[in-house]
C-alpha cells in the first residue's frame, strides 16, 4: 500500500520560503520505528502525522532523529492539509497531542495557533555559551529551550555557532534573539541534539520568545522574525497566559511513498 504525503511550506506567502514540512493523514497508527525511518527519509525538521480520534486529530512528530512532544509549524501544516486536501470545512480544527490538545483556527489571512505561554527565567552568562555561539551575549535565560539574548539584529544574523559545542550543553535547543530593524523582533533557533542544526522558522520558540519580549517592549501585539537562511514572519499575540501564533502557509508538493511500507503496515 501507498501513502500519501504533501510538503507544506509554513510561515511564508510564497514558495521556497519559511518552513517546509511533510505531513501524512493516516487511516491508522503504523510502528513507530516505521514512522521514524519515514521522517529519516525526508530528513526535514518535522514530519507531521495525523490520524482522525473522537472529533479531532490525532498528531505526532518526528525529526529526522527522535519524535518530539511539540511542534508549531507542523501543527499548522497538517491544518492548512487536512483543510485544503481532505476537505475538513471547518474554520477550527483542534488536535491531540503528547503535550495536550492544541486549536488551529484559520482566518482571511493566516492560520493561528493556540499555546500555553512560557516566562523565561534567569541563566546566567556562562563561558561554555559564549563560546558555543561566538558572540557577545547580553542575557540568557531558560524555558523549554537555552534562550538567549544578542545585542542587535544584526549580531543574530552574523551568529556562527560551533554546533558540535552545543550538542554538549544541557539544553535541547538554543534560541537567540534581540530587538528587529523591521520587526518587534528577531529570532534563530539551533537542535542539533535533535538532528536538527538550525531550524528555518520555530512556532514553540515563540511560546517564550512572545512573553518576553511583550514586557520589554509594553505590547501584546507583535512581528516577529526568524532570520535563518529560509526565513520566515510571524504575527504574535499575548493573551493573558496564551501565545497566539500566526503565520501564511504554501502547499508545495504532494506525492505518494512507495516503497517500505507493505510488510510493516501488515504488522501494525
Amino acid at each position: 500500500m501507498h501513502l500519501e504525503y504533501h510538503q507544506v511550506d509554513v510561515f511564508s506567502s510564497g514558495p521556497f520560503g519559511g518552513n517546509p514540512t511533510i505531513v501524512y493523514r493516516l487511516d491508522r497508527w503504523l510502528p513507530d520505528e516505521l514512522l521514524q525511518r519515514i521522517a529519516t527519509e525526508h530528513n526535514l525538521s518535522q514530519t507531521a502525522f495525523v490520524v482522525r480520534e473522537g472529533g479531532g486529530w490525532r498528531i505526532r512528530w518526528f525529526t529526522p532523529r527522535v519524535e518530539v512532544p511539540l511542534c508549531g509549524h507542523a501543527t499548522l501544516a497538517a491544518a492548512h492539509v487536512l483543510q485544503l486536501i481532505y476537505a475538513e470545512a471547518s474554520d477550527t480544527l483542534e488536535f491531540i497531542s503528547r503535550s495536550g490538545p492544541l486549536i488551529v483556527s484559520r482566518d482571511s489571512e493566516r492560520l493561528w495557533l493556540d499555546l500555553p505561554a512560557q516566562y523565561p527565567d534567569e541563566e546566567g552568562v556562562s563561558l561554555e555559551v559564549q563560546r558555543a555561539l561566538g558572540v557577545d551575549i547580553i542575557d540568557v535565560l531558560g524555558a523549554n529551550e537555552l534562550f538567549v539574548v544578542l545585542e542587535s539584529e544584526a549580531a543574530v544574523r552574523a551568529c556562527q555557532p560551533d554546533f558540535a559545542a552545543l550538542g554538549r550543553l544541557m539544553w535541547i535547543g538554543i534560541v537567540i534573539t534581540a530587538r528587529g530593524e523591521q520587526h518587534d523582533f528577531v529570532s534563530r533557533f539551533f537542535a542539533p541534539r535533535l538532528g536538527i542544526p538550525e531550524d528555518a522558522v520555530t512556532g514553540t520558540t515563540h511560546c517564550s520568545l512572545v512573553p518576553y519580549w511583550a514586557r520589554r517592549l509594553r505590547k501584546n501585539t507583535l512581528s516577529a522574525y526568524q532570520c535563518s537562511r529560509r526565513g520566515g514572519q510571524l504575527a504574535c499575540r499575548l493573551e493573558g497566559e496564551r501565545v497566539h501564533i500566526g503565520g501564511q502557509v504554501t502547499l508545495m508538493a504532494s506525492g505518494r511513498l512507495l516503497a517500505g511500507v507493505g510488510a510493516e503496515q501488515g504488522a501494525a
